[in-house]
């Protein structure tokens, strides 16, 4: 059974940068694609990012626009990966969702998820 755990969210301004990090423990997880979703109040979760198992591939969405970095840290007893958030603005306030998919290959629909975790709150405001 795998274990996800984020950390990182929080109330920020316009802007403003965050790094959110979702720690994995209890499984092989190191062997699988890792992803980031989000959902806002009142809409339908959807992809951010995903890193593939070895960290060389990622995806975004295309709302991203090149403002988020999603890596990881396969070193041993370490399975953490990260969103690293710039330039955030309003609309980017969601619960951030970490999740394990079923495969190492970068992933982007949430069927190829297995695990999730709570989420953490991300809050973009003036």
């Amino acid at each position: 059974q795998v274990h996800l755990v984020e950390s990182g969210g929080g109330v920020v301004q316009p802007g403003d940068s965050v790094r959110l990090s979702c720690t994995a423990s209890g499984g092989t997880e190191s062997r699988f694609a890792m992803g980031w979703f989000r959902q806002a109040p009142g809409k339908e979760r959807e992809f951010v990012a995903t890193v593939s198992a070895s960290g060389l591939s990622s995806s975004y969405a295309a709302f991203v626009k090149g403002r988020f970095t999603c890596s990881r840290d396969n070193a041993m007893n370490t399975n953490t990966v990260y969103l690293q958030m710039r330039n955030l603005k309003p609309e980017d306030t969601a619960v951030y969702y970490c999740a394990a998919a079923t495969s190492p290959n970068v992933a982007i629909d949430q069927e190829e998820y297995e695990y999730w975790g709570q989420g953490t709150q991300v809050t973009v405001s003036a």
